[in-house]
């Protein structure tokens, strides 16, 4: 299915919400998320489709949004699909817990 990019929009803001709302409701800590390989897991999938989402928004869009970490937010989605051995756990858990929430704030207020 090909999305707009007000629908990938809207996609990157409902899954970034509901992993840091899973986050919160389940009061999983950093540590828990270093610690936990089903934790691990459940983080990724949101992850690869916020990626996915940001990869495929139009160059238009993304230049109409510098605002928005375009390209480190796609990166991330690389990075968790073809390295998956190599990755950085401290570096997910920072993301989830500090830049998800922003995230969730800059991409609610261009969600049309």
């Amino acid at each position: 299915m090909k999305y707009s990019d007000e629908q990938r929009v809207k996609k990157i803001l409902e899954n970034a919400s509901k992993l840091y709302e899973y986050i919160k409701e389940s009061n999983v800590t950093k540590e828990a998320l270093l610690n936990d390989y089903s934790l691990q897991w459940l983080v990724t999938t949101p992850l690869y489709n916020i990626g996915e989402h940001a990869y495929n928004i139009s160059e238009e869009f993304k230049s109409a949004h510098p605002e928005i970490e375009w390209r480190m937010i796609s990166g991330l989605r690389h990075r968790l699909v073809h390295d998956y051995d190599g990755i950085n756990w401290e570096m997910i858990a920072d993301v989830v817990f500090d830049e998800i929430p922003e995230l969730i704030d800059k991409i609610a207020k261009i969600n049309t």
